[in-house]
């Protein structure tokens, strides 16, 4: 990551949200030094509750093969195709065969709410998760991504939109918790207007983060506008020192 970007976004994190969690990247590699930093599967454990340790500024990969939730192996791209059993799994189970989560009514809410998305496919053999300020030099985000309160939310959130006239330069689709953070936010780095995407509704999720916490995820372009503009932006302003006091 360049070096300046990363200097500068640090030192103005530091001023104006004094006390809390830096940002971690998101990027895919397939460099084999990642293989040191794998999360071996543990059971069926849900991947969210891998990134705690990033917050800390420990660097976490993962891989196909270590990743024990279904969703989250789709969700991460290394396998981009629906389980046949997701939209039994998402709604009302099976009898006698899988319990649903019954976060839709039916299957077929579940296969037409997520007819128009497609699943991009991994861009490496590694999904590497760093804080930013352990990232290397050979080290570039494809996303960053936040979990913090709503304080420091509400401020991303006005960060996002604040060089934008578009209402919607946040959006929070129904989304697993790796979704959010990972299958969302790189599907927007494609596009010529990206948006943030807000998240870590899952009910599944959340006993694997902080019960303040929600999840913000941008691609690193808007990243880079956000990073530019927070000496010019609300974080200035007597409002903000009046929530900056209760980080």
């Amino acid at each position: 990551m360049d070096a300046q970007l990363k200097d500068k976004f640090i030192e103005n994190w530091g001023r104006y949200f004094p006390g809390t969690d830096l940002p971690f990247a998101l990027f895919y590699s397939e460099d084999e030094r990642y293989w040191n930093d794998l999360r071996p599967q543990e059971g069926f454990r849900c991947m969210i509750a891998h990134f705690s340790p990033v917050l800390k500024g420990q660097r976490v990969a993962f891989a196909e093969e270590t990743i024990a939730c279904p969703g989250g192996v789709r969700y991460s791209g290394f396998h981009t195709e629906p389980d046949p059993g997701l939209k039994h799994f998402l709604s009302c189970g099976i009898p006698g065969e899988m319990e649903g989560l019954r976060l839709k009514k039916t299957p077929e809410l579940v296969e037409e709410s997520s007819g128009d998305h497609t699943v991009a496919k991994a861009g490496g053999r590694f999904l590497v998760a760093s804080r930013l300020d352990r990232l290397e030099t050979d080290e570039t985000p494809e996303v960053v991504a936040w979990l913090a309160p709503p304080d420091v939310i509400s401020a991303l959130f006005h960060l996002a939109a604040f060089h934008s006239t578009d209402r919607s330069s946040v959006i929070s689709p129904q989304s697993s918790g790796c979704g959010a953070l990972i299958n969302f936010p790189m599907a927007e780095k494609e596009k010529e207007h990206p948006r943030a995407i807000l998240g870590m509704f899952d009910i599944s999720a959340r006993p694997y983060v902080r019960k303040d916490h929600l999840s913000f995820a941008v691609p690193l372009s808007l990243f880079k506008e956000m990073a530019s503009n927070m000496e010019e932006s609300f974080l200035i302003t007597e409002s903000w020192e009046r929530v900056k006091k209760r980080l």
